[in-house]
């Protein structure tokens, strides 16, 4: 799957939480596309999947 497609399967919320424990600058208004983008895709498949 493509990162697209993880950032629609997994939650705002825990998206959101994962980029805290990375210390990953969010701004504004963050969008599940953009945090997706800036997590590794190893990360966002391990979450999908819980």
């Amino acid at each position: 799957m493509d990162v697209e497609e993880l950032a629609k399967k997994a939650k705002l919320k825990d998206l959101k939480e994962l980029a805290k424990k990375h210390d990953i600058k969010l701004g504004r208004c963050p969008t599940k596309l953009t945090i997706a983008k800036k997590l590794s895709k190893e990360e966002l498949e391990k979450l999908v999947s819980e």
